[in-house]
């Protein structure tokens, strides 16, 4: 589950929170525009509706001419209930900024055609998701696909003559397939595992297409995975950095894991493909490697490509390394052998000498460089504050940029000196009216001697004079690191505006402070992490501003089991709970997931596993096994459409409060996945969140 909170954080950057493809086709007609709106706040203290009020920007990419850099913002319209999504050219230096598109309908994925003469993108305007072009003062729009049902994905080929695009394919039978005279029938029938995942059914799988363009259409499109029951992109996360052309266009490079069934489900071992269009061949680049590959990147060059890759297959929370094969020598190498950090978000420097890449590091996110002919890599950038991605743009590097107290925009970078200097300020006008809390590095001590990083986030005109009550925060993942990310939903701003102070632990299992550290979680659930929770929580209440009869304690995903394991744990320490998604029972839990190799992994096997003592020590450490110790109020939030952990580990959870007779709400949504996305959805989360901690805390 590490890849929720990396999601998560890249979809709290890329805006795409409410407002989905779908959303936007079906209110094509009847919605108002949706954009930037003039924000005079009464009061500088951040408010869910300010929050849900700020332009998330996304996907810059840079011309080929390196004169202007290409994004999208999304911002949403409460009443509308949805996002819409425009897009925006500025110079490298901040200057001639503009709006190049104003319509009803978002525009996704926006492309640089490789002459620089026409930007690519998505739009539902025609009805369904399609790709479209424009001039790049946002002038003369013209579909150019026409594909049915969709598209999902798309590029271009680096000649300029081909493009490619993804789309859903159809390919098991259903059961209209298997009885037609039954056409009202809503069964289905399954014989194999992976039969939904994450928030759908797997009804379908995407397919990469390739076809002619003319610079104007598209034709004779063809599948380039023709009959197979696999995808790529990979499911329920990839995109089209999965994805990569040969800069000669001859050779796409694709990430597949060429697996079904109880074999997927048991398996993180996808593999780089590389499929030459002339002859219609595919390669398997890592056959043997038996982790996640993914994300091909080739060299300006092609005589390089370059991937993300995790060594041991079942394990997702691996450190990703950087691997490089040379066509010409034909090796692979592995150019993190001796760095004991993940790799993501590779991109190779014009001249091909170099890797920029991001690495979390102490709870930042990073950006280093590798310099492929010795083999080392330097950090660039150092500060309070999370590199989302990095794009080389001649002598400078263009990227973007979070932290707890400022949500995304884009700076460019000098790679020798790694000064950055903001390029966007999307949100300038709101941030100008808000006030923010003092945000804190604290080491603290473990009880096995350890130091453990905890972020404290103070209320804004914070007075030591005074008492707060005071949140502990734990972390999703659950190999997810507390960086400095802004949430649109954990916003730790949003809660030091309500009163309270903050305590964020880097416990024990998350990466960015070795491989050691971050592996310690699996197998002990439970165990050493909860210690650290208390830990950093048994240290704040020392001090003398900190409220000791007013703790709470909230988190979602394995945040949410820490939630539930603490409330029969924690030795009257805390006087509220909230639980978001989080898991209840660990044996119907291991039953009911989807991706069972996290469950192997983490779990240690399953249950019935008698002689497995990692795996007796896991469901032994059940939250559902301390349900007796149950005496403070809890509330428990959870959604249908969660099949990572599904909504009855919830409802398990609520019954059990209910029936110990303690104090609880549910808060459920029959519409939402792991995650709350829609603005009214949002706005009640946050609402009924406060108004739980405020009832039993203030």
């Amino acid at each position: 589950m590490k890849k929720l909170i990396t999601l998560f954080v890249v979809l709290a950057i890329a805006g795409l929170y409410g407002c989905c493809p779908k959303e936007n086709k079906e209110a094509k007609t009847e919605a108002t525009l949706i954009g930037k709106k003039e924000m005079k706040l009464t009061s500088p203290i951040m408010t869910p509706e300010v929050l849900w009020s700020f332009g998330r920007v996304t996907e810059p990419v840079v011309s080929p001419d390196k004169s202007l850099i290409l994004y999208g913002v999304t911002y949403f319209d409460i009443p509308q209930n949805r996002g819409n999504r425009e897009l925006y050219t500025i110079g490298p230096d901040g200057k001639n900024l503009k709006q190049i598109t104003q319509t009803k309908f978002s525009e996704y994925q926006a492309l640089w055609r490789p002459d620089g003469k026409k930007i690519g993108y998505m739009s539902a305007e025609s009805g369904s998701m399609q790709l479209w072009e424009m001039n790049p003062d946002g002038s003369d729009r013209q579909q150019i696909t026409k594909v049915d049902p969709e598209i999902s994905g798309f590029s271009y080929s680096p000649d300029g003559k081909k493009i490619l695009y993804t789309k859903e394919v159809v390919i098991d039978k259903t059961v209209k397939d298997l009885y037609p005279d039954l056409p009202l029938s809503t069964g289905r029938i399954m014989t194999d595992l992976m039969y939904r995942h994450w928030d759908s059914w797997v009804d379908s799988y995407s397919h990469i297409f390739v076809a002619d363009y003319d610079g104007a259409f598209v034709s004779n499109d063809f599948d380039i995975m023709k009959d197979e029951p696999y995808e790529s992109p990979l499911k329920p996360f990839g995109g089209m950095e999965q994805i990569s052309w040969s800069p000669d266009s001859k050779v796409i490079a694709y990430t597949c894991r060429k697996k079904k069934g109880k074999e997927y489900a048991l398996s993180t071992n996808s593999d780089i493909y590389l499929y030459d269009i002339a002859n219609k061949q595919t390669t398997n680049l890592t056959e043997g490697m038996m982790g996640y590959d993914m994300a091909p990147v080739y060299s300006p060059d092609g005589k390089k490509i370059a991937w993300q890759s995790m060594e041991r297959d079942g394990y997702e929370s691996d450190k990703n390394r950087l691997f490089v094969y040379d066509f010409e020598s034909k090796t692979k190498t592995d150019f993190t052998k001796d760095f004991d950090q993940n790799a993501e978000g590779l991109a190779w420097s014009d001249d091909g000498k170099s890797i920029y890449f991001i690495s979390d590091i102490i709870a930042t996110d990073e950006i280093y460089r590798l310099d492929v002919a010795d083999g080392k890599i330097a950090r660039l950038t150092d500060g309070i504050h999370n590199y989302t991605a990095v794009i080389p743009a001649g002598n400078q590097l263009i990227a973007t940029r979070v932290s707890m107290s400022m949500p995304a925009e884009i700076y460019s970078v000098d790679p020798a000196s790694g000064k950055d200097t903001q390029v966007t300020f999307t949100n300038k006008e709101l941030l100008d009216q808000l006030k923010f809390g003092q945000v804190e590095k604290r080491w603290i001590k473990t009880t096995d001697n350890k130091e453990e990083l905890t972020w404290i986030i103070y209320p804004p005109d914070f007075d030591k004079n005074k008492k707060y009550p005071t949140l502990l925060y734990c972390e999703g993942g659950p190999q997810s690191t507390v960086s400095q990310f802004w949430s649109f939903r954990w916003n730790f701003q949003m809660m030091a505006a309500n009163g309270y102070i903050i305590v964020a632990p880097n416990r024990r299992g998350l990466p960015g402070f070795g491989q050691a550290w971050n592996e310690e979680i699996s197998g002990d659930y439970g165990g050493q992490n909860m210690k650290d929770y208390l830990s950093a929580i048994d240290a704040m209440s020392k001090e003398p501003f900190v409220n000791k009869e007013r703790l709470g304690c909230v988190g979602a995903s394995y945040g949410g089991f820490s939630v539930y394991w603490l409330a029969g744990n924690h030795n009257k320490r805390f006087k509220a709970f909230i639980a978001h998604d989080g898991m209840f029972d660990l044996e119907s839990q291991y039953l009911s997931t989807e991706e069972m190799w996290f469950a192997n992994w983490d779990l240690g096997g399953p249950f019935w596993d008698k002689n497995n003592k990692i795996a007796q020590r896991s469901f032994a450490n059940s939250p559902s096994r301390f349900v007796q110790n149950w005496d403070t109020p809890i509330l428990v939030v959870h959604s249908e459409l969660d099949y990572r952990i599904p909504v009855t580990q919830g409802m398990e959870a609520f019954n059990a409060a209910i029936l110990k007779g303690v104090p609880a709400e549910f808060l459920y949504f029959p519409n939402e996945n792991h995650w709350v996305l829609k603005p009214q959805n949002g706005i009640l989360w946050q609402r009924t969140f406060y108004a739980w901690l405020d009832k039993w805390l203030k």
